[in-house]
């Protein structure tokens, strides 16, 4: 709180007292609206010309504000954009609002100053239809060009029953193809050089060789990339638009599907968010069975990534035994959860049940089994003399090119900076356990092999004391938006009946506000901002992936290197689309 009141003296000395209104939110981040057309001044500043700045553009979005039965004296508007900046010197977030009043507005653009700002104001235009002023590119990114509408305005239909039936016509079918087509000089690209003309090459979209349904157009001199185009959106649900729809708790299963190699990582960034909104305690039995699952999870899924990284480059045999492992653990988490790749079993403010009989032996089994097999895969795979040619040297980005695109994780790490929110920002208990935090330095491929590779190990320091150290108490909060009496007790008098099934049929009702939680997910910092009217289902649900920034870094530290180096760079990457598109 301290740090928040020193800003925003700072800020107001700079640009006037009038320039800035604070708003108080459940997450206590310092949270300011400011006009527009001091958008651009303030944010350089904030990133350049402050002592310890914010040079992350940590997430950037909007929020349609028409329908929205405001509580907390926030200025009146049809849309909001919504700023969050981070400071890695500081320790800290700020979250900067601007208030827009048309219906179809406009506001400047920030790709100039933040590289990563770009695919955020694209999704911002393609999901609202707001404008940017003097962005290089302002398109569609998730839905086809030829969607009529922008799925995150309140009027646009949310399920399919309020849309007609679809028809493929064969006006319409030639219409999806030729806008399908690339067309080089829309993006800027020549078709040709002084000496050379340039091949351009369709990798995807199909799935094996992409890691997801994703499509790279490479523009190329031979075989040297020369630049390159991703084309996202493939595998876009309407993550965010669903979360309008469902009550609290019954989104839970849905953020399941967004990294879903990450199971109930997914879960507990959301559910922070909420239980922050409504002010929930969880029991201390409940952190560190959380944190014990996140772990085997975060084991599960670097697995996956590293079994199919090997096989990108050529290697056959890890991926077998690696997905062997893998079920090991869902053995695990199928005895604990009843479910596997999709556990669906955190709740707001606990978990589904309590931990069942015998599961320290599961636990005890794979802590001593598992060092050994990663001891193999070293010399497998990491001292494969063809990995490391195919790895070393590929594919790097300097920490300050890292913090420009909005690179989290293991990325950063393998950077040189031992920056892990588990570490620094603790949540869920983190703060009681002892773990290292594994870092590289030159920032390639291989580096970031190596960050995930001891990750693994320091999960596995985590998952012991969880089974050592593992609390007696309840596994769920005692608190009326969590827990519905007693049922035996609604037998006894209608109050309580009624409290009974209004929890169970329509779920909690969280209070009017926002927060937003920000967790060490299995690809990087994933975070849920979420406003709240004071209803039973959220106003809006913000999702801010890893994936999404990192793929958006993909061309520029692709550019120079040879098509084959492609594979090298995007199995590196360890993305998931659904975590892209959502």
């Amino acid at each position: 709180m301290e740090n928040n009141s020193s800003i925003l003296i700072e800020l107001q000395r700079r640009f006037g007292e009038d320039t800035f209104t604070q708003q108080s939110t459940q997450d206590e981040l310092l949270t300011l609206w400011m006009p527009c057309d001091k958008l651009t001044e303030v944010l350089r500043f904030l990133k350049a010309g402050i002592q310890q700045p914010y040079k992350m553009l940590f997430d950037l979005t909007a929020i349609d504000e028409r329908t929205h039965q405001k509580k907390n004296g926030s200025p009146t508007s049809t849309f909001t954009l919504v700023y969050h900046l981070f400071s890695f010197d500081r320790n800290h977030f700020i979250r900067l609002k601007v208030a827009l009043s048309d219906d179809f507005p406009k506001a400047p653009s920030i790709a100039s100053l933040w590289a990563n700002a770009n695919w955020y104001e694209r999704e911002i235009y393609d999901m609202f239809g707001i404008k940017f002023d003097g962005h290089p590119h302002l398109s569609r990114i998730l839905m086809p060009r030829t969607w009529v509408g922008h799925p995150l305005r309140k009027e646009h239909p949310a399920r399919a029953t309020e849309m007609g039936p679809f028809q493929l016509y064969d006006e319409k079918v030639d219409l999806e193809q030729a806008a399908l087509q690339f067309k080089p000089e829309e993006w800027g690209l020549k078709s040709e050089s002084e000496d050379s003309d340039f091949m351009f090459l369709n990798i995807g979209p199909q799935h094996p060789g992409t890691h997801g349904v994703l499509r790279i157009i490479l523009q190329l001199d031979g075989e040297d990339i020369v630049d390159a185009i991703p084309d996202i959106g493939f595998h876009h649900r309407g993550a965010e638009k669903m979360g309008e729809r469902q009550t609290w708790h019954t989104y839970i299963p849905y953020t399941d599907r967004v990294d879903y190699l990450g199971g109930v990582m997914n879960n507990l960034a959301y559910l922070l968010s909420v239980e922050k909104l409504a002010g929930i305690e969880v029991p201390e039995r409940v952190k560190v069975i959380r944190v014990m699952l996140c772990e085997l999870f975060r084991i599960a899924s670097h697995l996956v990534w590293y079994g199919t990284f090997a096989q990108d480059l050529g290697q056959l045999s890890p991926v077998f035994y690696m997905f062997s492992d893998r079920e090991k653990i869902f053995n695990i988490i199928e005895a604990v959860c009843g479910g596997r790749m999709h556990p669906n079993w955190f709740r707001i403010g606990g978990v589904a049940q309590d931990l069942p009989k015998g599961w320290e032996r599961l636990v005890q089994e794979f802590i001593d089994y598992f060092p050994k097999r990663l001891r193999e895969y070293d010399s497998m795979v990491m001292k494969n003399s063809l990995f490391k040619a195919r790895t070393v040297g590929i594919g790097i980005f300097t920490l300050d090119e890292a913090i420009e695109w909005g690179v989290t994780g293991p990325g950063l790490r393998a950077c040189g900076m031992d920056w892990d929110f588990r570490k620094k920002r603790p949540y869920s208990g983190y703060e009681m356990f002892d773990f290292d935090i594994p870092v590289a330095t030159n920032g390639d491929c291989y580096d970031r092999a190596v960050v995930r590779v001891e990750e693994m190990r320091q999960s596995l320091r985590i998952i012991e004391q969880c089974l050592k150290n593992m609390p007696e108490g309840p596994y769920k909060a005692d608190h009326p938006l969590t827990t519905p009496p007693v049922k035996k007790n609604t037998m006894h008098d209608i109050e309580t009946l009624i409290t009974h099934f209004l929890g169970v049929t329509w779920g909690p009702v969280i209070p009017a506000g926002e927060a937003m939680s920000c967790i060490e997910a299995t690809k990087g910092a994933n975070g849920y901002y979420l406003t709240s009217d004071g209803s039973t289902s959220p106003y809006r649900v913000r999702i801010r992936t890893p994936s999404f920034p990192h793929m958006q870094m993909l061309p520029y530290i692709s550019k120079g290197y040879m098509v084959a180096d492609m594979l090298s760079i995007l199995g590196a990457m360890d993305y998931v689309l659904a975590d892209i598109d959502r």
